[in-house]
């Protein structure tokens, strides 16, 4: 029995749910979200902290309340996992987190489940390779890879290796998270260091409100203008808000 550990939007009831994409060069498409349980990353700014802020945890985080595990996570036995997103009728699925890659096996078995007929669009911190089983049911690769006002270490948030393979990968795109007009620099380092394509960053403001989100859209959207990368909303925030399952 192959098993995956999700997130859930109340206690045994898994995040799997249909909406539209809210971030990247996929903003606005109909997917089918599989938000999965558990992080390697521990950013104080995260917006899903109940995926790995668990009571005991020892990292900061700026909201301050850590979650129960067994309240905010459930694992499941893939075939139920399956039949969950059929329901959907929707053949764009992202598999989100927390940190996805961190469950690969599990979830190259799931798609092999699924069948070739489904677009696979993973979100993740750059920081875990993808595996040779994995690999090949990925059609595309939302990266995020952490700056250092993340609150992570360089060596946990930065893994040479796979950003080399990843900015080699067509299938992969750069998504920064900036509170600051600073953090550009920080990501134009990152781009000449790991030859990253500059076609294929996008910069995004950091926020959990519509008002937050307008307010450094306006720096930022001039920022990615004078720098040659794309801007990327979250425009899930603006429709539903800061809540799980949208």
């Amino acid at each position: 029995m192959t098993r995956l550990r999700l997130a859930t939007v109340r206690p045994q009831e898994p995040e799997i749910f249909h909406s539209l994409q809210g971030e990247g060069i996929s903003m606005g498409r109909p997917s089918v979200f599989v938000r999965l349980s558990g992080c390697n990353l521990a950013c104080q700014w995260c917006d899903t902290p109940y995926t790995w802020f668990f009571t005991g945890h020892s990292a900061p985080h700026r909201g301050a309340q850590t979650y129960e595990r067994r309240d905010n996570s459930v694992t499941l036995d893939i075939a139920d996992v399956a039949r969950t997103i059929s329901a959907f009728d929707c053949r764009h699925i992202v598999f989100t987190g927390g940190e996805p890659l961190l469950q690969q096996p599990a979830l190259a078995a799931l798609c092999a489940l699924l069948g070739p007929d489904f677009h696979i669009e993973i979100e993740s911190n750059g920081t875990v390779a993808l595996t040779s089983s994995f690999a090949p049911h990925v059609d595309q690769l939302n990266l995020s890879p952490k700056l250092r006002h993340s609150g992570n270490g360089d060596a946990a948030r930065l893994n040479e290796a796979a950003l080399q393979a990843y900015a080699a990968d067509p299938r992969a795109w750069f998504k920064f998270v900036i509170a600051s007009p600073a953090d550009a620099e920080e990501v134009a380092d990152l781009a000449a260091r790991f030859a990253l394509p500059a076609d294929r960053i996008l910069l995004m403001p950091e926020g959990t409100s519509a008002n937050v989100l307008r307010e450094r859209s306006i720096w930022l959207a001039a920022l990615c203008q004078t720098q040659g990368w794309r801007f990327t909303d979250r425009l899930h925030i603006h429709l539903y808000g800061d809540t799980r399952g949208t």
